[in-house]
């Protein structure tokens, strides 16, 4: 094992639960990235190189490949809600968010289509309740009159949009993302993840 020391040859002070939180989200960002890259069967190993902390980290936050794959689409959908409850955000800024998501997750298309999720009843259920958060955000900056407020035509077109992000690099599956919004005539913003 390797201690980390500070300059003056100090051992630094153990931060405790702020490294926890630290880790915690370097390991859900290293997720992202790496299930990104190379599938959701990618090894867990390289999630926890991503992030730069051990195995044991990475278990200690996440039980099993799962429970890290949750903790990507739980984030997913918390950025688009952000987004959406934060007034400084349009509609078509909101679909920036949504349409990076998409472009980042493959896990997080197959969230969108939840009513073919797993024949496993909790699998289903979760990826439902989060596929439905995700409508409910962006039902509640949809403009009054806008294109997409008919009945069911804001999911059909996240669904073909999603359909649509597709191909080998994250710049390739946001043009085609981007050009399904505008073959839809919807206007969208910024393609990049939420800050506050």
């Amino acid at each position: 094992m390797t201690r980390h020391t500070e300059t003056d040859g100090r051992r630094p002070a153990n931060d405790g639960p702020k490294a926890a939180a630290r880790n915690r989200a370097a390991l859900v960002t290293a997720a992202r990235e790496i299930f990104s890259e190379r599938g959701l069967e990618a090894p867990l190993s390289a999630i926890a190189r991503r992030a730069g902390v051990g195995q044991g980290v990475l278990y200690r936050h996440f039980p099993d490949r799962a429970a890290v794959a949750t903790a990507v689409l739980e984030e997913n959908v918390r950025q688009v809600e952000q987004a959406a409850e934060d007034e400084r955000v349009a509609f078509a800024g909101v679909l920036g968010v949504l349409t990076w998501h998409l472009t980042q997750s493959a896990a997080f298309i197959g969230l969108l289509h939840a009513d073919r999720a797993g024949s496993r009843s909790g699998i289903r259920v979760h990826a439902m309740a989060l596929s439905e958060r995700v409508e409910r955000a962006l039902r509640k900056r949809l403009p009054a009159g806008h294109r997409l407020g008919a009945a069911s035509d804001l999911v059909l077109a996240v669904a073909m949009v999603s359909a649509t992000v597709t191909g080998p690099t994250r710049a390739e599956r946001e043009h085609r993302a981007l050009a399904a919004w505008r073959l839809l005539g919807v206007e969208v913003g910024p393609v990049r993840p939420f800050e506050e």
